[in-house]
């Protein structure tokens, strides 16, 4: 594929700087791009590559340096550059239809241009939109909905009765609907508790490889619509994850937590039961979250606080040996000082 720079700042919504007859036929790097190609800046701590690269064309943002060459002023580069990507190299998946090897039970319901690869197995009652594709060894427990234009890659599982939206990613070895961790404690050990809930994921949402969403004990664990989960993340049963919020590796939500909109969890930030965190909140990496954060907060550390706070602790804990060791010679100096003192009368 090749576009002039005049489509693709069209297609852009763009600020054309230069010659736009010029073709371009793919992206790459400030560092790595060749003439044919367009790059971008998002960080200004780049800058000075830009004069240096020798790609044919420039993402810049406005008020940057383009230093007479080809440009496309963007108010958001880094945006502009993932959807040149999608334009340049990501096409849709090939409708190849009910491939020989599929397991499709009986009531299945199947939208148009929907791919079925050998070695998934789809239940009983299955419905599934349009144009989803299933890889191999995706397996859809009985009942499961599956909105269009999903994909659900190889050895997905989605357990029984659980909702999947439209325009949903799923990669391979994702766990939908597994039993949530529920126990009755008795006397000869532990009664499991019936997890007869289900998961709700809206649409445009994005999961990473071998994360697990636990089903509800009653009622749903819901996934609200764009959020993005990363690998490897564990989302306890009857949690609710707001709208665009973002979830990094290896973060673990405990039961019945709730997360605003446009939230943020940094990786390996590990999250109590029954809590709120509040609208476009943001989390560090590796905190723990013992409490309620309000909304528009930034926390940080273990156990977690506001950023700022957390920053103050970090750069006190390596002094915490000298402080210890400057207070009991102060004690002792008190002691020593104590007892030249002349004793009160009574005393």
């Amino acid at each position: 594929m090749e576009k002039t720079l005049k489509e693709l700042a069209d297609y852009l919504g763009g600020d054309l700087q230069g010659d736009g007859s010029v073709r371009i036929s793919g992206v790459a790097g400030l560092d790595d791009a060749q003439e044919r190609q367009i790059s971008f800046l998002a960080n200004p701590r780049y800058a000075a590559r830009v004069e240096s690269t020798a790609a044919g064309a420039l993402l810049l943002p406005p008020g940057a340096k383009s230093y007479g060459k080809n440009a496309i002023y963007l108010a958001n580069p880094y945006l502009g550059f993932a959807k040149l990507v999608t334009l340049f190299y990501v096409r849709p998946p090939r409708v190849r239809g009910v491939m020989p090897g599929a397991f499709v039970g009986d009531r299945v319901v199947m939208g148009a241009a929907v791919t079925v690869y050998p070695g998934a197995f789809v239940g009983d009652g299955v419905i599934l939109g349009d144009r989803v594709t299933l890889f191999p060894g995706v397996a859809l427990y009985e009942g499961v909905e599956v909105g269009s234009d999903t994909v659900l890659h190889a050895n997905v599982s989605i357990r029984e009765r659980c909702r999947v939206g439209s325009r949903v990613i799923i990669h391979n070895g994702s766990v939908v609907g597994s039993d949530g961790f529920g126990y009755a404690p008795e006397s000869t050990g532990h009664y499991k508790i019936p997890q007869v809930g289900i998961v709700i994921i809206e649409d445009d949402v994005e999961i990473g490889s071998n994360t697990t969403i636990d089903r509800a004990a009653l009622g749903a664990t819901i996934i609200r619509r764009g959020a993005k989960i990363d690998n490897l993340v564990q989302i306890a049963h009857n949690c609710v994850i707001g709208a665009h919020s973002i979830i990094v590796s290896q973060v673990g939500v405990s039961g019945s937590t709730k997360l605003g909109e446009f939230v943020t969890l940094g990786g390996q930030v590990g999250v109590a039961g029954h809590l709120e965190i509040g609208d476009r909140a943001m989390v560090g990496a590796k905190s723990g979250i013992h409490n309620d954060i309000p909304a528009g907060q930034v926390y940080s550390g273990y156990p977690a606080m506001p950023h700022r706070q957390w920053l103050k602790a970090a750069m006190a804990a390596p002094k915490i040996p000298e402080m210890r060791k400057s207070i009991i010679e102060l004690e002792k100096r008190l002691k020593e000082l104590e007892a030249l003192l002349p004793a009160k009368k009574g005393e």
